[in-house]
């Protein structure tokens, strides 16, 4: 059967963590002399971690084989600039997530189901392992199963190790979706995540902007969806959907927005959970991902730096125990493969991610990092000493310890180990089927069992974890290290094992077992500070505005019409008014993006140095109903084809909050924004400013609020130095024949 797991002389059958070398890619491995005595350190590196071998690697998968190496899959591109040719579904390997090679392309010729007379791309892959098979979901843009154009689907394939050789199951596993019968109008069939859940369970997410993101239950083998497909994030917001769980909850993390706008890609990552693994999935502050005023809590977004764009995420654990997101993202100075049009070049970046009151953040929310980082643990941090049957440190070791290995068939992982009298151990136990947590001292034996889903082929190598620390024991046993355990148990540790110490590491206990990559090290429990960023709050009443007379306050103008170029047009007829404390302005047939700026804009000038501004806006857009793209929120306004503004705004079916920035580029305008937090029947609207000292860049960062107190931070866009910002109002964005609405603006204020 696949995977099954042959017996081998102990110099090859057990490799001691990241020291083991591999002797080809298709998985055969040696121990190198010395191994035992290699203690791995954290490397530090500079993003892009991809640098080595690409100058592109978009949508990133990672996981970790049974062979010790690390596996990066990248959506379908050439690699390097000037690369005329696609490669399908490049392969890197790495040691320890930063240094990366590249090892080949998955595969070497289309699906027999693609359409290969119309040129099909494939991207996104997802790759998983399922007893003792390694499996890759991608999608297929252009198929067979229909003679349509755009009748996108996701195909499978399989693998004896990571690397390959890829075969494909020669049929999709969720095939094109027509909108409606007939219609030949297809639904966006993308960016497929598996996930086993708790039962051993095999799920698929899969889908995007046109139709949403869903989950459908696989068979056991992966190949075939057996029941119906539930939506988990609304249409028109998300795409890219990764799943982990954490604690009591599943992740949902899904990326917003253009992942693809050259220097304005607002691309950006954000979350919801969930305690089913089917949802409802809802943010921090309980928006539904599947409501029209749709929830999610931004975790990965631009800070200011080179890097726009972040998005596509995938997560790998280290040997530590601490998450880390890999993303791909754009150098806002190199946003092109080649030239400056065509493939968006997305290399692949790594970042810590924390965990913080339930929710993750990306560096303590800082976001995606420019400077040196101090990477992740992925060796042992303890000497190992290799016997026939077993893999132990050759000390004792006191204090929080992790073990992790890779084990098949009867074994366990062991920790305070002094012999039989004393010890913390997991046991995997096939005959029935148990992950069994013991710890035995002074003659008493404490032992907590959990079933493994009877599904689960036990006698090849599974992933399991033995950690010890703040006065518990804790276990898991998974398939790859995915963040989908298949069991966990847990028990408080007898206070004299608290202080104890002893050998830690991995046993076979039976002939047929097996075990690989064991490593020992002290669970990182670092808890890193979040950003509290000092926003402005100091209320500049002179550059304010509580628009309760009958007329503006003073220092406000309106923006001038368009210089007269031939094609030009004016602005549309002002129809703002102030009148019982608010300003009231209907949503303009009219819009400020592209060539034509017919849109008006109300301003004044901006302070110098550091500033907040902040305005508070109803705008009645209703739910549901399609009135693209109607908006009304705050500008921070150089000229009419250089801006940021942040809005509530109406895209088809959904209501967001976008920050969007348009810039001249090459010989065009760019334009591209950044979705922060879900909008209100109020919404409260702020954008800060910073220049950067290092480059005098002006920096302004996007916020918004259903209450007026809980604000959610947003990305940031950068003006160039120098430049005269005016701050302001608009409300625009609606056509020509849907009804308008009306924006209430109860005031407009200025801190310093």
């Amino acid at each position: 059967m696949p995977g099954r797991h042959h017996r081998l002389s102990s110099a090859v059958r057990l490799l001691v963590g990241t020291v083991a070398t591999a002797a080809a890619l298709a998985g055969s491995v040696t121990a190198p002399a010395g191994a035992a005595d290699a203690v791995a350190d954290r490397p530090t590196y500079v993003n892009p971690v991809s640098k080595s071998f690409a100058d592109t690697f978009a949508d990133p998968s990672v996981v970790r084989g049974k062979d010790g190496w690390w596996y990066a899959y990248g959506t379908s591109d050439p690699l390097r600039e000037g690369e005329q040719t696609a490669h399908r579904i490049p392969i890197a390997r790495s040691r320890n997530l930063v240094d990366w090679t590249y090892v080949g392309d998955a595969f070497s010729s289309l699906p027999t189901w693609a359409a290969a007379a119309d040129a099909p791309g494939i991207w996104a892959p997802d790759v998983r392992y399922v007893d003792g098979e390694w499996r890759m979901y991608y999608v297929v843009t252009e198929t067979t199963a229909t003679p349509a154009k755009g009748d996108n689907a996701i195909g499978m394939a399989t693998a004896p190790s990571p690397a390959g050789p890829w075969t494909d199951s020669g049929a999709p596993v969720v095939g094109p979706r027509e909108r409606t019968p007939g219609s030949n109008d297809f639904l966006w069939t993308f960016d497929p995540s598996v996930v086993t859940d708790r039962n051993g369970s095999q799920w698929i997410f899969y889908g995007s902007y046109n139709g949403g993101v869903f989950v459908a239950p696989l068979d056991d083998a992966g190949r075939t969806v057996t029941g119906a497909a539930t939506m988990v994030a609304i249409d028109n917001k998300f795409e890219g959907a990764y799943v982990v769980r954490h604690g009591r909850y599943w992740y949902l993390f899904a990326s917003t927005a253009n992942c693809c706008a050259g220097p304005t890609t607002g691309y950006s990552v954000q979350v919801g959970r969930s305690t089913d693994l089917r949802g409802p999935y809802a943010d921090k502050q309980g928006q539904p991902l599947v409501a029209s005023r749709a929830g999610g809590t931004p975790v990965l977004y631009q800070n200011g730096n080179r890097w726009i764009g972040a998005g596509h995420n995938a997560i790998a654990r280290d040997v530590a125990g601490r998450d880390w997101v890999v993303y791909h993202a754009i150098d806002r100075a190199d946003p092109y493969l080649t030239g400056t049009d065509g493939i968006n070049e997305r290399p692949m970046l790594l970042d810590r991610l924390d965990w913080v009151g339930g929710w993750p953040v990306v560096r303590g929310d800082r976001g995606p990092s420019a400077g040196p980082q101090r990477g992740p643990l992925t060796g042992s941090a303890e000497k190992l000493a290799t016997t026939p049957t077993s893999v132990l440190t050759k000390g004792r070791v006191d204090g929080p310890v992790r073990v992790e290995g890779d084990l098949a068939g009867r074994s366990d992982l062991v920790a305070r180990w002094t012999g039989s009298r004393s010890f913390v151990r997991a046991t995997v136990r096939p005959a029935a089927h148990l992950l069994r947590l013991e710890l035995r001292a002074n003659g008493r034996t404490v032992r907590r069992s959990v079933q493994v889903p009877a599904r689960v082929d036990l006698s090849t190598l599974h992933s399991a974890v033995l950690q010890v620390s703040g006065g518990r024991a804790y276990a898991e046993l998974s398939h790859a290290r995915l963040g989908d355990p298949l069991a966990t148990v847990s028990a408080r540790l007898p206070r004299v094992l608290r202080g104890a110490d002893g050998r830690a590491g991995a046993r076979e206990l039976a002939a047929t077992a097996e075990v690989r990559n064991v490593t020992v090290a002290p669970p990182d429990r670092r808890r890193f500070p979040v950003v509290q960023e000092d926003v402005p709050d100091t209320l500049d009443p002179t550059a304010s505005d509580d628009f309760d007379g009958g007329a503006l306050g003073a220092g406000w103008s309106w923006a001038p019409d368009p210089s007269p170029l031939a094609g030009s047009k004016a602005r549309v007829a002002k129809a703002a008014t102030v009148a019982g404390g608010s300003l009231t302005w209907p949503v303009e047939r009219a819009d400020l993006v592209g060539p034509d700026n017919t849109a008006n804009v109300l301003l004044r000038d901006a302070p110098e140095g550091r500033w907040a501004v902040a305005t508070k806006v109803t705008v009645d857009l209703g739910v549901d109903v399609i009135r693209n793209y109607q908006q009304a929120g705050l500008v921070a306004y150089v000229d009419d084809n250089l801006f940021t503004r942040l809005s509530h705004v109406a895209i088809w079916n959904t209501r967001q909050t976008e920050f969007g920035k348009e810039m001249p580029y090459a010989d065009r305008l760019a334009y591209g924004g950044t979705i922060i937090g879900p909008p209100s029947d109020t919404t409260w609207l702020r954008i800060t400013h910073r220049v950067d000292p290092r480059n005098g860049e002006h920096e302004l960062r996007g916020w918004t609020s259903r209450d007026g107190s809980t604000w959610v931070r947003g990305g940031v866009w950068t003006l160039p130095a120098g430049a005269d910002i005016k701050v302001g109002l608009v409300a625009h964005g609606a056509n020509a024949t849907d009804p308008l609405a009306t924006a209430t603006f109860d005031w407009f204020r200025t801190y310093r």
